[in-house]
């Protein structure tokens, strides 16, 4: 009797798996890498693994897609509406970015306007960008737009969110975005505040009947954080509102970040940006037209020398947006290419990109944290860290945890955003980059990356080879995993 009920068990367990890998190919069109990564889990893990399949696996439905792009307000029909900003034509993009015009128009191809005239300030730790940000909120006049992965309940986003009741008690409209599972530990009442003091609250992907147990779209996060203040301000980066981030975590210190503030006309990419999540995650049906109407996007002004673009991507596209810009500007180095990055767990298109790079005479480094604070991903990352070091990339291992997301290239390139070198942010969240066209704002950033290799170890293939025999079979099985993370 108990061979049968498992001959019948086994039957149906590869019946699911068979429709589950004809789901994958025919309707979800997953990339080959994670059909076998998940036909390793189906395989080795029955049943559980047709669970956590359903759970973190499926891929975001139709009708969800749908709704976001309904939602959605084109960048470059908002801000061809604004006075004092025209059309960028080839010439005018020519002149204004030099050698990374082609790059410009890749950017522009996937909805990102080039925006001249702004002034960026860059923050290296959470106290620093904290202070700043509050500074500014503090004297917000109209608006506050917020969007957060995390926001936590603790010492920071108590202090934080205190300020923004403040603020919409004075008569500010603030309006809120947290992500459901990035910011579960927090509770609604922790939110709810918020509302009581006349804000606007939106949780983006909210679990099944509000429970936080139930969420089918576990997978799929909000990764992204950004700030608008009146319009005119816009902060973007790797800090979150939580303690840790603050360096207030022993296990994670000294937690070293990267996160800007924007002043001038790129503040208007980060506020399309929020409009977008905050009109698909609360439903709001407010015409575009009103938005520049009610003073979201002010009149221009000249803020500084810097041209950016803001790039964002997310698992309701089909092109990786993100992560075919990063491939572009690597292609494009013809001096250097530095990334500082918590993760590094590139699928081939970026691993061929590198290789090209490198045995171009290329100087590539990558600077990772040596203290991890997921034991899984960083096996994966040192697995793909030991191929790039055989190739010749310099490696280096960043005292304390790094948490920024940087790309440096040549003498007037740079990336600064929330997205990781990794198959979670290029395809399962959703993030956002800032490129800039700079060779002032490259060169301030290069001197922190300098200061940031003084301050780790660097590590050749010696590191890699000496590691224990238990530890290199993890590293195989989790880089053959690693598109699952």
């Amino acid at each position: 009797m108990f061979g049968e009920w498992l001959k019948l068990i086994i039957t149906i367990n590869s019946v699911i798996n068979f429709l589950l890998l004809l789901g994958m190919v025919f309707l979800e069109r997953k990339k080959p890498e994670n059909i076998i990564a998940w036909l390793t889990v189906l395989t080795f893990l029955p049943i559980i693994g047709f669970i956590l399949y359903i759970i973190f696996g499926s891929g975001l439905s139709l009708r969800t897609r749908r709704m976001i792009r309904k939602k959605s307000i084109c960048e470059r029909d908002i801000i061809r509406n604004i006075d004092g900003i025209s059309s960028l034509d080839e010439a005018k993009i020519d002149s204004v970015v030099g050698s990374n015009s082609e790059l410009v128009t890749l950017c522009y191809s996937y909805g990102s306007y080039p925006l001249p005239g702004n002034d960026v300030k860059f923050f290296t730790d959470g106290n620093s960008t904290i202070e700043a940000l509050k500074n500014d909120i503090l004297s917000a006049q109209k608006t506050i737009n917020i969007e957060y992965y995390i926001f936590g309940n603790d010492k920071t986003g108590k202090e934080f969110m205190q300020l923004l009741c403040q603020k919409a008690r004075e008569g500010v409209e603030v309006k809120l975005i947290y992500d459901s599972i990035g910011s579960r530990k927090a509770p609604r009442r922790f939110f709810r505040q918020l509302e009581k003091a006349g804000g606007k609250i939106g949780e983006f992907f909210p679990p099944f009947m509000h429970i936080r147990l139930i969420n089918l779209k576990v997978n799929y996060r909000n990764h992204r954080k950004i700030v608008v203040i009146d319009g005119k301000i816009g902060y973007t980066g790797g800090i979150n509102i939580r303690d840790d981030h603050m360096g207030l975590d022993k296990k994670l210190h000294p937690w070293r970040d990267t996160h800007l503030r924007v002043e001038g006309s790129g503040v208007y990419a980060l506020q399309n940006i929020f409009l977008d999540d905050w009109r698909y995650c609360t439903k709001d049906t407010t015409p575009p037209r009103l938005y520049l109407e009610n003073g979201y996007f002010p009149s221009p002004r000249i803020c500084g020398n810097a041209t950016i673009q803001v790039v964002s991507s997310g698992p309701d596209s089909q092109v990786p947006k993100i992560k075919e810009t990063f491939v572009k500007m690597i292609t494009t180095a013809k001096k250097r290419i530095y990334i500082e990055t918590p993760y590094f767990i590139p699928d081939e298109t970026f691993m061929a990109a590198m290789r090209i790079a490198v045995n171009s005479g290329v100087d590539v480094r990558i600077l990772v944290p040596s203290v991890p604070d997921k034991h899984t991903v960083y096996l994966a990352t040192l697995s793909y860290l030991k191929e790039m070091s055989e190739l010749g990339v310099k490696i280096y291992l960043h005292k304390g945890f790094l948490h920024s997301k940087v790309i440096l290239v040549d003498d007037d390139l740079l990336s600064v955003g929330t997205c990781n070198t990794d198959n979670r942010s290029f395809s399962l969240n959703f993030e956002n980059t800032v490129i800039m066209y700079s060779k002032e704002l490259n060169a301030q950033h290069q001197k922190i990356i300098e200061e940031d290799m003084k301050n780790s170890q660097c590590v050749g293939l010696k590191y890699f080879q000496k590691k224990k025999w238990i530890t290199k079979m993890l590293q195989a099985v989790m880089r053959l995993l690693s598109p699952l993370f």
